[in-house]
C-alpha cells in the first residue's frame, strides 16, 4: 500500500508538470484543468495501479472521456454523436496501422525467437563484467528492428539462463532501459516511432536520437554490468549443436522490408493519400501472407496479444480526444520533462498527445518518451512484461535504488542532444506556425531550422 501511495503522489506531481500549464477559458476546468485531461490522468493511474486491469481500466477510460465530449464539449469535427463519429474517421487510418502493425510484430517476433539467434547469441559474450554489458548491447541492437517488448524478453529470457536465474533488479531495469534505448532511434523499434513515423515523421528525423541512446547504453549498462557480476556472475554455454533457421530470419526480414519500403514509397509518391488508408499494416500483413511457404506463422500469438493491443489502442484513442491545443508549448524543455512523465504515464499516448500538438524536434521527443519510461518498472510496456517474467522487480523503491543509473543516463544522454545537436522543431503540419517557446534553444546550439 505504501508503494501505491508513493507511485500515487508520484503521478501526481509529473501530472502537475505536463498539464499544470493546461487550461480552458470555454470549456470546464477543476483548478484551470480542462477535465478532459483529468479522466484521461485518472484512467493513467488506474493503468498504473491496477496492472491485473489494465484492459478494462484503459476501455472504460476511452468510453468516460468521449461520453463526457459527446455531452459536454464536443469536439473538431462537430458536437455529440456526429462529432464523435466524426472524429473517429478522422483517427481509423491511424488506429488500424497500429493494430496492424502490432499484431504483426508479434508473428515478427515469434520468428526470431525461433530462429535460435537468442540462444546462440550467448556463446560470444566474453566471462566478466563485460559479458553482462555486451548482452545489453544485444538487447539494444535487437530492439533497433524488433519490438522493444520482444528485445526486452529476449534479453531476460538470456540473462535467466546466464545468470543461474539470479537477476539483480538493477540488471533489470538495464535491459528495460537498453531496449527502450534501441528502439527509440528506430522507426521499427518501438511503438512510439512506429505511430511517429505513420504521423509521417521522416526515420532520419527519429534516428538522431542514437546519440543519446548511445550514452544512455554506455552509462546504465556500465553500472548494470557491474552490479549484475557483483550479485551473480556470468554462466556460459557453448550451444554446439543449435543451428539458425535462417528461413524464419528471411521471413522477419522480409516483412521489415515490406513495412519500411511501403513507408518510403508513400512519403516520396503518395504524400497526399497517406492519411486515407493504413499502407504500411497492409503492407505488413502482405508479407506476412506471402512467406506462408516459408515456415508456419505462429497464428496462436494473435490471440495472445490481442488484448494488449486494443488496451493500446483504447489509450490512442483517449489520448486523440484531448484538447491538445492547451498542453504546454513544444520546446526541448517540454520534451526532457515528458521523459519523467513517462514514467509514470504510457509512453503511448504521451506520443499521440505530442504529434497531435506538433512543432517538436522528433528525435527529442523520441527519446524522452521512449527511454523515459525505463526509470520506472511500469513506464513502459517492456518494463511491464519483463516484471512478469521477474516478480521481484514489481517494486518502486528498489526499481528506484538499484536502477538509479537509468534515470542519470536519460538526463545525461538528454542534455547532450541539446548541447551537440541543438533543438530543431520540425512541425508535420507544414503551415503550422512554431510558437515562441518552441523556437527557444540552448546558446551555441544553431540557428532553428528544419532539417
Amino acid at each position: 500500500m505504501a508503494s501505491r501511495f508513493r507511485r500515487l503522489s508520484g503521478a501526481l506531481l509529473l501530472f502537475a508538470f505536463s498539464a499544470g500549464a493546461a487550461w480552458a477559458a470555454d470549456a470546464p476546468a477543476v483548478l484551470g484543468i480542462p477535465v478532459e485531461f483529468i479522466l484521461f490522468a485518472l484512467t493513467l493511474f488506474g493503468v498504473a495501479l491496477f496492472h491485473d486491469h489494465t484492459f478494462h481500466v484503459a476501455l472504460t477510460g476511452a468510453l468516460t472521456v468521449a461520453l463526457y465530449k459527446i455531452v459536454f464539449t464536443g469536439f473538431k469535427t462537430g458536437a455529440g454523436l456526429a462529432g464523435f463519429a466524426g472524429h473517429l474517421g478522422h483517427e481509423w487510418v491511424t488506429l488500424a496501422n497500429l493494430f496492424c502493425l502490432l499484431m504483426g510484430f508479434a508473428i515478427l517476433a515469434r520468428h526470431f525467437e525461433k530462429s535460435h539467434v537468442p540462444v546462440i547469441l550467448p556463446k560470444f559474450l566474453p566471462h566478466d563484467w563485460k559479458g553482462g554489458f555486451v548482452l545489453l548491447a544485444m538487447v539494444w541492437v535487437i530492439s533497433s528492428f524488433l519490438d522493444n517488448i520482444a528485445a526486452a524478453l529476449i534479453g531476460g529470457a538470456m540473462a535467466h539462463q546466464l545468470f543461474r536465474a539470479k537477476v539483480h533488479i538493477g540488471y533489470l531495469a538495464a535491459i528495460v532501459a537498453a531496449s527502450n534505448a534501441g528502439g527509440a532511434f528506430s522507426v521499427v523499434g518501438d511503438t512510439t516511432t512506429t505511430k511517429m513515423w505513420i504521423a509521417g515523421v521522416h526515420p532520419t528525423s527519429v534516428f538522431e536520437a542514437i546519440l543519446a541512446s548511445v550514452i544512455a547504453l554506455a552509462i546504465s549498462g556500465y553500472v548494470a554490468a557491474r552490479q549484475q557480476h557483483a550479485y551473480s556472475p556470468i554462466l556460459k554455454h557453448a550451444h554446439a549443436h543449435t543451428h539458425i533457421d535462417w528461413g524464419r530470419i528471411v521471413i522477419v526480414v522480409t516483412i521489415l522490408l515490406f513495412a519500411m519500403g511501403t513507408n518510403i514509397y508513400v512519403n516520396a509518391n503518395m504524400a497526399a493519400r497517406a492519411d486515407s488508408f493504413p499502407f504500411i499494416g497492409v503492407a505488413v500483413w502482405a508479407a506476412i501472407l506471402v512467406t506462408i511457404p516459408v515456415r508456419r506463422h505462429d497464428w496462436e500469438v494473435l490471440g495472445e496479444g490481442l488484448r494488449g493491443t486494443l488496451f493500446l489502442l483504447f489509450l490512442v484513442t483517449t489520448a486523440s480526444m484531448m484538447p491538445v491545443e492547451k498542453l504546454p508549448a513544444a520546446s526541448w524543455q517540454t520534451a526532457f520533462g515528458l521523459g519523467f512523465v513517462s514514467a509514470v504515464f504510457d509512453n503511448i499516448p504521451l506520443t499521440a498527445l505530442a504529434i497531435k500538438q506538433d512543432g517538436y524536434d522528433w528525435g527529442f521527443l523520441a527519446f524522452g518518451v521512449g527511454f523515459g519510461g525505463s526509470m520506472l518498472w511500469f513506464g513502459s510496456s517492456a518494463g511491464v512484461a519483463l516484471s512478469n517474467m521477474f516478480p521481484e522487480a514489481k517494486s518502486v523503491g528498489q526499481w528506484l535504488r538499484h536502477g538509479w543509473h537509468v534515470a542519470l543516463a536519460y538526463v545525461v544522454g538528454f542534455l547532450a542532444m541539446v548541447l551537440l545537436l541543438g533543438w530543431h522543431p520540425e512541425p508535420l503540419n507544414k503551415g503550422a506556425v512554431l510558437t515562441s517557446a518552441a523556437a527557444v534553444q540552448p546558446a551555441g546550439a544553431g540557428p532553428t531550422a528544419g532539417r
